[in-house]
């Protein structure tokens, strides 16, 4: 039976891999990247759409096709839109076509607004307009913009999650595990139970978003391949590493393996525990954006547990010592986790406490001094894209001949008795026209607001404020405000909400966590006000990077949202691998000889996984998505700092001027004189 377990736990895997780990590659099939799939459930704009449908036969995303020629348009220039704009309103998924619009300030641009079925793939049907749009006459430039194509362009950009996002970060994961190991086969095993878990993650997470169950988006696709290579790599290292130790004190593979594995469960499940916990706090977003990433990212860390206590014991103890030929650990030798770099390190750290962790503390005070100059209100959707795409080149020649807001303009569905006094209420600084369409629904009008600024501005959200204000006031109006530009000011106020509520919840679930797995409250307190300082520090320093080295306009306000979901939760992680190995030790002699012992075994284990995990969510940075490139500079610093700086010096020194009291209440904090 020692055999026959882990035998058909292998097959069954490899069964299990085939099956669902095609599904990697066809959760594309059901991401969602457009508006719907990023608006607040309840906000006015989302109101205003759902009123606005009465208006249209079908619910209409404006593709805006923008034609520029820098002498002035020709005949023949015009005669080439023309029957090209008619060969476009044939297309599946076009409603009607606007004329050809000439440019009210020169003649040197024409524009025509196609609307597209908004309730089919508006992506794809821009695309073909593009396509359709091929070949025009020399010298004459035409783009198609407006919020159609923004999401072909986000179709185009995530499209790298599913290959070379993937490679990047399993091409790192086998890296470092080559330096790390020195083997040519751990790592294999290691990056095949990472893969496993992935196909489970999803498979899962296909079956429920074609169902209808979850929301998947781009963002959480790509966040999700990434949390799972980085978690299943973490948890194979911390077990790798505890059979390495045991197999110095075993001869038999198999009791080396349950040894290993009664060490390394606990803080295993709880780690996996935490983070599963600490992202499902998203399911009190008011944005569905965040609702999505939750229990998406929760189905990838399950996973990556399941693989990781499952998948890789078994194969592990199948190899037995063979799987880390050619440094084989040989029944009896030294223990070199207790010596070398990590036991120099303890020896550091044992000798004045408290002098190091006041200078860690000083240290990241530094990093947290620059907080405030996060910018973090939100940018443009121009500015979502770090490569140049056609929608945001299109915008900006719109710019330069028409008013910014032409082609998506703000909508106010009001009564119809008051309509009149809405259009000239709606006339606020910022706004270029407002117009009553003249059908009359349920009692209800339909006034169009056009913006002078672009749609996707920080100018034109502030317009569409001012707008609100002024239509809210106009008595019997009951006016709600929609549109692009008032789905981006939504947006804003859910993140900002968002970050309020949710970051309390997600302190509250990992302290009680903590609390559970060790058996105390003075040791939880510490840990999460020790991550909480990594992350203040983290985001001043992600603010510096930000503004003066990328030269980024600004951070979406759900980036420290997401940064502090990821940071505090990952960074719990390491503080509970040591933790967990600190009370372990302590239990069998003092509070200083388990903190030291600690440290010094779980160093290198911890560390190789932090880098790890601070490189796979760097690769996130190969989508050119300025989101993504923002937590994974963030997730990745922060890790680092978490790793090398607060589990390293910070958490041990402090446990050690603490000394016993640490453990309060638990009979631990009582079994020695206080002190050390």
């Amino acid at each position: 039976m020692r055999w026959l377990l882990p035998a058909l736990l292998a097959l069954l895997w490899l069964a299990l891999g085939a099956v669902a780990g095609p599904f990697a590659g066809k959760l594309g099939d059901v991401v969602q990247n457009d508006s719907s799939a990023f608006l607040p459930r309840s906000a006015e704009a989302t109101q205003a759409q759902a009123q606005a449908q009465a208006f249209v036969d079908r619910e209409v995303l404006p593709a805006v096709v923008v034609a520029e020629r820098s002498t002035g348009l020709t005949a023949a220039d015009r005669a080439f839109l023309a029957e090209r704009s008619a060969r476009i309103a044939r297309l599946p998924g076009v409603a009607p076509v606007s004329p050809v619009i000439p440019a009210p300030r020169d003649d040197r641009a024409v524009q025509v607004v196609v609307g597209i079925d908004a309730t089919g793939n508006p992506g794809d049907v821009a695309t073909r307009v593009r396509d359709e749009l091929a070949g025009a006459p020399t010298g004459l430039t035409v783009l198609v913009t407006g919020p159609a194509a923004q999401i072909a362009d986000l179709v185009v950009a995530f499209g790298g999650i599913d290959g070379v996002l993937l490679l990047v970060a399993g091409g790192v994961v086998v890296l470092i595990l080559l330096v790390v190991y020195r083997s040519p086969l751990l790592p294999l095993l290691v990056l095949v139970s990472a893969v496993f878990a992935l196909g489970l993650a999803s498979l899962t997470v296909y079956l429920l978003a074609d169902n209808g169950i979850i929301d998947l988006n781009g963002q959480s696709q790509g966040i999700l391949s990434i949390l799972v290579f980085g978690a299943a790599t973490d948890y194979a290292l911390l077990l790798v590493s505890r059979f390495r130790e045991q197999l110095r004190d075993h001869g038999d593979r198999f009791v080396a393996m349950r040894a290993a594995l009664r060490g390394t469960v606990e803080p295993i499940v709880a780690s996996a525990a935490t983070v599963i916990l600490g992202v499902l706090c998203l399911v009190f977003s008011e944005l569905n954006s965040n609702k999505a990433l939750g229990p998406v990212a929760a189905i990838g860390i399950a996973s990556a547990l399941v693989a990781s206590l499952t998948f890789l014991p078994a194969v592990l103890v199948l190899f037995g010592r063979a799987v880390f030929w050619p440094r084989v650990p040989a029944l009896g030798s030294a223990h070199p986790e207790v010596a070398g770099v990590w036991g120099r390190v303890a020896e550091f750290v044992g000798r004045s406490p408290r002098a190091i962790w006041i200078g860690v503390v000083l240290v990241l005070a530094v990093g947290v001094a620059f907080l405030p100059q996060l910018k973090a209100t939100g940018t443009s959707q121009s500015d979502v894209f770090l490569d140049r795409v056609d929608s945001v080149t299109g915008q900006q020649v719109l710019e330069r001949h028409f008013p910014g807001g032409t082609g998506a303009p703000t909508v106010v569905i009001t009564n119809s008795g008051a309509a009149a006094a809405v259009r000239s209420a709606a006339v606020v600084d910022g706004v270029e026209q407002a117009t009553v369409v003249p059908p009359v629904v349920e009692g209800r009008s339909r006034v169009e607001v056009v913006l002078r600024d672009a749609p996707d501005s920080t100018a034109a959200v502030d317009t569409v404020r001012r707008v609100r204000d002024a239509v809210h006031a106009v008595p019997g109006a009951d006016a709600v405000v929609g549109g692009p530009t008032a789905v981006q000011l939504d947006t804003r106020i859910a993140a900002e909400h968002d970050r309020n509520l949710i970051i309390p919840i997600v302190l509250l679930v990992i302290f009680l966590v903590l609390a559970l797995l060790l058996r105390a409250l003075l040791a939880p307190l510490l840990l999460i006000a020790t991550v909480v300082l990594s992350f203040a520090a983290t985001m001043g320093l992600s603010a510096v990077v930000f503004d003066s080295v990328f030269g980024f306009p600004g951070a979406d306000p759900v980036v420290p949202l997401f940064g502090f979901v990821f940071l505090v939760a990952l960074g719990v992680d390491y503080n509970i691998f040591l933790m967990t190995r600190v009370r372990e030790e302590t239990r069998r002699s003092s509070t200083r000889a388990g903190t030291l012992r600690g440290l010094a075994v779980t160093g290198g284990v911890i560390t190789s996984a932090g880098v790890v995990l601070a490189a796979t969510f760097a690769a996130l940075a190969v989508i050119p998505i300025l989101f993504l490139a923002q937590i994974a500079f963030i997730v990745a610093a922060g890790v680092l700092i978490d790793t090398l700086l607060v589990r390293t010096l910070l958490v041990p020194a402090l446990t050690l001027d603490i000394g016993r009291r640490t453990w309060w209440p638990s009979r631990l904090s009582r079994a020695e004189p206080l002190g050390r």
